[in-house]
């Protein structure tokens, strides 16, 4: 019978922090890039293919903030 073992080492340097720091403004700006563009996408459609989707031009911006930063 075979064991795997792992062990992780907490990050706790100035170093690790900015890496930390830096992947989280990665996201962020990932997640805004999808609310941006869903929010276009939407608005560049007619209000009957809206209609056709079952989407309100009112809510676009929920239904784009849904879609990059979840519910």
């Amino acid at each position: 019978m075979a064991y795997v073992n792992t062990t992780r080492v907490a990050r706790k340097g100035l170093l690790d922090r900015l890496l930390v720091l830096k992947d989280a403004a990665v996201v962020a700006i990932q997640q805004r890039r999808v609310f941006s563009t869903t929010v276009a996408e939407l608005n560049a459609l007619t209000d009957r293919e809206l209609s056709d989707l079952g989407i309100a031009r009112a809510s676009i911006r929920s239904i784009a903030h849904e879609a990059a930063y979840g519910r």
